[in-house]
């Protein structure tokens, strides 16, 4: 808590962003510091008030031995949630320092769709031991489960779902969910299906509280409604929910009947990681977290640095056509990375908006002629003003008017070109099925160097000798 002084001198007390969450810095100052003195008492006191996702945050932060140490403190009483919330590298860490029969018993506890993220991330040998430790009935749930492609709609579903026949009233309906019969812990809408469990409504809580006893359940549900297809893309999933604002949507086989449903927190789940996934994947650091070790981190890295020093060599070549050029006006070797650098970082900023709205569907072939011809407007216009800066930098330093001629006009090449090429080659890659995020970078960095080189290199040698 902050304290402020208000108009009656007295102190007003407002909280700060950590009061907000269980896992303080205090606190996690106080864990690691019980740890390291061997009190587990206080250790068991300290965490048994955080919530599943502060104690999987606390776990992410410790390092391998306090890690297990405390995993093995909270194997006695497991928050099954815990799992769901943790990093995959540090999960699999956690999950081998808890017996096989308490694991089994946690992930049972899970919700069908959380079961089955968890199971399905293990490799094969582990997914086999688990299973076999689970009850039957969730054993049968989770192995239908992981029959759905990755990143689909069936492995995003839970199959505890409230299900009604039309004819149902609002009492009979209330009278059912207090019973408590087969009703997940959460939900947010209840489904009411035909006798071949086809969903025909949804029937949102508010509705049916609001509603007297007798009235039946058709006349007030939700009959416009979205169905998500059980082989959809998690993406496209997340999409639909973002475009109209859903809660809770209905997943179904190919005969359109019911199999689960999809809520929001999932979709915030996907969301997150869509977005992780794309920024990394612009960076060319995709598959790889923060708690990889270093030979894993290494190796993913190589592969994209390996094909940048590719460009760079192609880059290189051309400023090699012109290294008479250069030796006899050393200005343009000082001045030369500047036009370069200036198309990269041009081209960066549009592949980044491009490569946005494709993942958001807001690209399209109907509106992509406007975007490339607004980009390289704005490439244009940005062309211009900093020629004139860029050319009286020039200008000032090497007191030469043809050299700051030269460098404006190759910075107005160079800045539209970036903004040019900044929006076709997503849209390109797009076309032909290729990730825009993955390789659009490299191809913009190649392209923007290129240019921004034989532009200015071109100019200098056709002008000055």
């Amino acid at each position: 808590m902050t304290a402020a002084a208000d108009g009656s001198g007295a102190a007003t007390f407002r909280p700060t962003s950590f009061a907000l969450y269980g896992l303080t810095p205090e606190v996690e100052r106080a864990v690691d510091l019980a740890l390291q003195e061997d009190r587990l008492d206080d250790v068991e006191a300290l965490i048994k008030p955080l919530h599943a996702a502060d104690l999987a945050d606390l776990l992410e932060r410790q390092d391998r031995d306090d890690r297990r140490q405390l995993a093995t403190l909270l194997a006695t009483d497991f928050d099954p949630l815990v799992l769901s919330y943790l990093d995959e590298t540090v999960r699999d860490e956690v999950m081998m320092a808890i017996d096989d029969g308490d694991l089994a018993e946690a992930v049972a506890q899970l919700d069908s769709d959380d079961a089955v993220d968890l199971i399905g991330e293990l490799d094969a040998p582990e997914q086999v031991r688990l299973l076999k430790a689970l009850p039957a009935r969730d054993r049968a749930m989770v192995e239908e489960g992981l029959t759905y492609p990755e990143e689909s709609a069936g492995r995003l579903m839970q199959r505890e779902v409230v299900v009604l026949p039309t004819h149902w009233t609002v009492g009979q309906t209330i009278d059912f969910l207090r019973t408590g019969a087969d009703a997940p812990d959460d939900f947010y809408g209840i489904f009411v299906v035909d006798p071949a469990r086809r969903p025909v409504g949804i029937l949102y809580l508010d509705r049916l509280l609001r509603a007297n006893r007798p009235v039946r359940i058709s006349d007030i549900m939700q009959r416009d409604f979205h169905r998500l297809p059980v082989a959809m893309d998690q993406e496209e999933v997340a999409l639909l929910f973002r475009q109209y604002g859903l809660v809770v949507a209905p997943v179904t086989d190919n005969e359109n009947r019911l199999l689960g449903a999809i809520t929001i927190d999932d979709v915030v789940t996907v969301i997150d990681a869509e977005a992780e996934e794309d920024l990394m994947r612009l960076s060319g650091v995709s598959g790889v977290g923060l708690y990889d070790n270093f030979w894993n981190v290494s190796r993913n890295r190589f592969t994209w640095l390996a094909i940048n020093l590719l460009t760079a060599v192609i880059a290189s070549s051309v400023i090699g056509a012109f290294q008479t050029t250069i030796e006899k006006i050393v200005a343009l070797a000082v001045l030369m990375p500047i036009v370069a650098s200036m198309g990269g970082n041009a081209g960066t900023q549009t592949i980044t908006i491009a490569v946005r709205a494709l993942a958001m569907r807001e690209l399209t072939a109907i509106n992509a002629g406007r975007f490339v011809a607004r980009e390289t407007i704005v490439g244009s216009v940005n062309g211009v003003a900093f020629a004139v800066i860029a050319g009286l930098i020039s200008w000032l330093w090497f007191g030469d008017l043809q050299i700051a001629g030269i460098m404006a006009a190759a910075m107005i090449v160079n800045l539209i070109v970036a903004g040019l090429f900044g929006t076709l080659i997503p849209l390109t890659l797009d076309r032909f099925g290729i990730d825009p995020a993955v390789a659009s970078s490299v191809f913009i960095t190649t392209v923007t160097d290129v240019i921004g080189f034989l532009s200015f290199l071109g100019l200098a040698a056709f002008i000055l000798l």
